[in-house]
């Protein structure tokens, strides 16, 4: 079962010359630095960082501060010490983030401020080897898949699995964890999603595995950046990605050329090992490129206005995949691109990682 975010005192702070704080308190306590542009926008937090002290009093500085620019700052509690995140997974502290694409005119994914709670996330794709222990309890608990799965390694992301597959898996993660499943076949909440390709229905007040919403992903997969095109900046290369590398028709694509040569050539599958690339500002791996993730929204326009954390349309006719992949190019690793396809089918590209909300939350 997850653990509460216990209570902890708010930290004393400090304002520096430069633009950072100097924060005293526990070594050892976890905390989330917020801005705003102006203090009337206080509706309008945007996550920078998240930290834990090693040292009391704590520097820290902001190294993306805009030449110019007025950032007001604030520093929250975001757990305890004796509070920690599940094994293999970290904590993305609640506040609100702007969702969406300003820089390369995305039609379907204008800007719009989310404000998310928090939620737990795996730092990893689900690989092939937590699929495989996964699966094999579920299969012997009531449970049948479309697809059996597939991975090039035990430590590469599992793929060729549809979403229908992920869904029901989460479920199965939860259960044998000792968790409240999160999907159910019937409005009442009664029967546990164990088989059959369905669209089923949530319990989001369950603290079990489940898929990320694209709000949940996004806000992630940004890693505390503020307008940038991927989750380690403006550009991209295949020393920070697996994907397909096509400098000629995108600029902020450094390339080189073609499938990362690192893993293949195209002719087989070739993702690469989960986590092999630097992890973004949350410490999360893959958040572009490998494979694609499957998200729980239908996919439909967004909502425009302030969204609490929104689930997406009601209905639809393909599910949401998130990141990109090694099959395609840097366009679409994206932070903002939405990809989709049809739920009941899966792919050489396609994967996912699980969410899990805090108890009590």
């Amino acid at each position: 079962m997850a653990p509460w975010l216990l209570a902890q005192t708010n930290p004393t702070v400090s304002v520096q010359l430069y633009p950072g704080l100097t924060i005293a308190e526990t070594v050892g306590s976890s905390y989330t630095v917020q801005y705003v542009t102006n203090l009337t926008l206080t509706n309008n937090w945007q996550t920078l960082t998240n930290l834990v002290l090693s040292v009391s009093p704590y520097l820290w500085v902001d190294t993306n501060t805009p030449a110019k620019a007025d950032r007001f700052y604030r520093v929250i509690p975001t757990s305890a010490t004796n509070s920690p995140a599940p094994p293999g997974m970290v904590l993305i502290s609640a506040g609100s983030f702007i969702m969406g694409d300003n820089l390369d005119n995305e039609a379907d994914a204008p800007t719009n401020t989310e404000y998310v709670s928090a939620f737990y996330m795996d730092t990893n794709l689900v690989s092939y080897a937590l699929w495989q222990q996964v699966y094999q309890w579920a299969v012997t608990h009531g449970y049948t898949f479309d697809n059996v799965g597939s991975g090039k390694a035990t430590n590469q992301p599992v793929q060729t699995i549809n979403w229908y597959d992920a869904a029901k898996w989460c479920n199965a993660r939860s259960q044998m964890d000792g968790a409240p499943p999160v999907y159910y076949m019937n409005a009442g909440l009664t029967q546990i999603y164990t088989t059959g390709d369905l669209a089923p229905y949530a319990n989001w007040s369950a603290n079990g595995y489940c898929l990320p919403t694209e709000a949940e992903w996004e806000k992630a997969a940004r890693g505390g950046l503020v307008g940038r095109r991927f989750p380690l900046g403006n550009t991209i290369s295949e020393n920070q990605a697996n994907y397909y590398g096509d400098p000629a028709d995108y600029s902020y694509d450094l390339g080189p050329a073609g499938y990362d040569p690192l893993f293949g050539n195209g002719l087989g599958v070739d993702t690469s090992p989960v986590g092999y690339f630097a992890p973004n500002g949350y410490g999360l791996y893959d958040m572009a490129g490998n494979v694609a993730e499957w998200c729980w929204d239908w996919y439909g326009p967004y909502a425009g206005g302030l969204q609490t954390d929104p689930h997406g349309a009601s209905a639809g006719t393909f599910r949401v995949l998130r990141g990109g992949s090694w099959l395609i190019s840097a366009f679409n690793c994206r932070a903002a691109n939405r990809s989709y396809y049809y739920p009941a089918l899966g792919g050489d590209g396609y994967g996912f990682r699980c969410v899990l909300a805090p108890a009590g939350q």
